[in-house]
């Protein structure tokens, strides 16, 4: 068994974490464990590993609906989380559900004790209804709906952020004994393909009363949140905004308030080497402002970190049309649909083609010659253009397309738009058995 690698699909991943660490708390180096004299560890599949999963899954169970799909890396989650907690072990991650909810990634996550942000009352019932207690979940929406607080305090919800006056008023009538998180809009939005400031956050002048209106509500404000900007933000912003929430934690004690206790640094974090450099910038910054504060609780809001590199997805190209050098393909998938993160989210997306049906001897078409292509998706709209003058071999219908980093506001964000259905999710996990 030495160095063989074994891919397990279709199974629910908490029950395959529980197997594989054999119930080991979430304290333990996830995914690996000994059970006799045997480790067992949990990794990412190989490049070639996931294009060999993928054609058994075209081959075997796709042949005539040819329907697109997604293949979650459990490995590569369990990767993700030990990167995490070897470069920020004082950070909670609470994992923002909005990135991406699909539930056996969630339960992947919560086996190996990540908690969640929620920003609605349907996140909320979403992550209980996975048997995860209301004490894991922050409401980490500034500006919530009367009936989604009533909902929060009917389940034991009970800390959340605020950036008004008029959210202190709903949360005093409807959840009065909810702690509150201050979110503090950074002075630097890192440069994010999208940012939070525009829309949430306290200015400076507003910290001292939003303070005091909390403070004469007799709502206990426990700590200060903040968010840099989702996607390619500069790691640098938390620098100030970390140096900020500390200036609130004094005015607070000013003020005679509880001693705040909670310090939310918000998301903004991507895998590779923005979040190495994000990590040094966060520790460095929490040691200069926060070294005195021995109790205090530090939680982050991972989205995109965890999820965007964990799915790929799989199209099927159902049809073709070619004008002089320009070649141009329809997939059965589109901004619509799970490519909806270019519209949402500014993504950029790459493809590589998977020549099930032309070329099985040579499926990603190595060395063949490409054509500038364009890519559409399977709607009547013209606006839904997955690429355009990308290159790709000469490929026909019912062969397919892949699309890597796929995780991050995708399906979540899917319509039916023409009667086209959102992908379906193919889970696996591999193991690797060292000798």
């Amino acid at each position: 068994m030495a160095g063989q690698t074994v891919i397990v699909s279709g199974l629910k991943p908490a029950a395959i974490l529980q197997s594989t660490i054999g119930g080991a708390p979430p304290s333990t180096a996830a995914g690996a464990a000994v059970n006799g004299d045997t480790t067992r560890k949990v990794v990412p599949l190989s490049k070639d590993a996931l294009q060999d999963f993928m054609v058994s899954i075209i081959t075997q169970k796709l042949q005539d609906e040819k329907k697109p799909f997604y293949v979650l890396d459990l490995g590569e989650v369990v990767s993700l989380m030990d990167q995490w907690n070897v470069a920020l072990p004082n950070v909670r991650p609470f994992y923002a559900v909005k990135c991406n909810p699909e539930p056996s990634f969630l339960s992947m996550l919560a086996a190996m004790g990540s908690n969640f942000d929620c920003a609605s009352r349907a996140e909320i019932e979403y992550v209980l209804s996975l048997g995860i207690s209301p004490e894991r979940i922050v409401f980490a929406n500034p500006c919530k709906p009367e009936t989604d607080i009533i909902f929060a305090e009917k389940v034991g919800v009970n800390l959340t952020t605020y950036d008004s006056e008029d959210e202190v008023y709903k949360i005093k009538k409807h959840h009065p004994k909810c702690e509150l998180l201050l979110r503090i809009k950074p002075m630097n939005d890192g440069n994010a393909r999208c940012p939070m400031g525009p829309k949430y956050g306290a200015l400076p002048e507003e910290i001292e009363p939003l303070l005091r209106i909390a403070q004469a509500s007799r709502l206990t404000v426990s700590g200060v949140s903040f968010h840099i900007g989702s996607g390619d933000a500069d790691s640098n912003a938390y620098l100030g905004a970390i140096a900020a929430a500390k200036q609130v934690f004094e005015t607070a004690a000013k003020f005679g308030m509880s001693k705040m206790n909670v310090l939310d640094i918000g998301g903004g974090f991507t895998s590779g080497q923005q979040f190495t450099t994000a990590a040094t910038a966060v520790k460095s910054a929490l040691q200069q402002h926060f070294s005195n504060e021995p109790e205090l609780t530090i939680i982050a809001e991972p989205g995109r970190f965890f999820a965007e590199t964990a799915f790929t997805l799989a199209t099927t190209i159902i049809g073709k049309r070619v004008r002089g050098d320009l070649h141009e393909y329809w997939i059965n998938d589109g901004l619509y649909g799970s490519m909806n993160c270019v519209l949402y989210d500014h993504a950029t997306v790459t493809a590589t083609p998977l020549a099930c049906m032309s070329n099985r001897v040579n499926l990603n078409c190595s060395g063949s010659k490409t054509f500038p292509s364009t890519i559409f998706g399977p709607t009547c709209d013209a606006l839904d253009t997955v690429l355009r003058d990308y290159q790709l071999p000469e490929l026909q219908v019912n062969d397919w397309l892949i699309f890597p980093n796929m995780g991050a506001y995708t399906k979540a964000a899917g319509s039916n738009f023409n009667g086209f259905n959102t992908s379906a999710i193919v889970t696996h996990l591999a193991y690797a058995y060292p000798s």
